[in-house]
């Protein structure tokens, strides 16, 4: 195995370190750490040097406009500013090849969560339902676990799919 190959492993898994840490911490505190987010960027920044350049482009875009969509959701009070730049960080090793699979796996990772927690409180469910989502429910559930996890799916992918193609399967 290359090198470069074997640094891109190490980059996925400080990066899948960095993302439980990141949901730990939405999932205990509420709060992504500003220095979670940034240790994404910078490891895509590392991503972005082994991949020679390639795909930074598009990268920029996605980040950008993921963190315009997260930011959105920040001032109509849906996400926390922590999970919006959670997001952007994460999308930057999504690109525009890999990001509808990660939008599609954190709104299906996020779904289930919210299942898991209306069906473990039948009650609280019943009152949102009769309130017709107006009234204070809470804290909502911890959005950075679901954006951890469409960023595992989608660093892991990219390196299981490469690895696929490189062994020449």
């Amino acid at each position: 195995m290359p090198v470069p190959e074997i640094l891109r492993y190490v980059v996925a898994v400080a990066l899948s370190g960095v993302l439980v840490w990141a949901a730990v911490s939405d999932a205990v505190w509420r709060r992504i750490p500003n220095r979670a987010v940034l240790t994404v960027a910078g490891l895509y920044l590392a991503w972005a040097v082994l991949a020679a350049g390639a795909g930074v482009g598009s990268a920029l875009i996605v980040g950008a406009v993921s963190l315009a969509i997260g930011f959105g959701l920040f001032v109509f009070k849906v996400w926390g500013g922590g999970d919006a730049k959670l997001l952007a960080a994460v999308a930057l090793f999504a690109g525009l090849e890999h990001f509808a699979t990660l939008i599609l796996v954190t709104a299906l990772a996020g779904g289930a969560m919210a299942a898991v927690s209306l069906a473990s409180r039948p009650a609280r469910a019943m009152v949102m339902w009769n309130m017709k989502g107006q009234g204070d429910f809470g804290r909502g559930i911890p959005y950075g676990i679901a954006i951890a996890v469409g960023g595992g799916v989608v660093i892991w992918g990219q390196l299981l799919s490469f690895a696929r193609f490189y062994s020449g399967f």
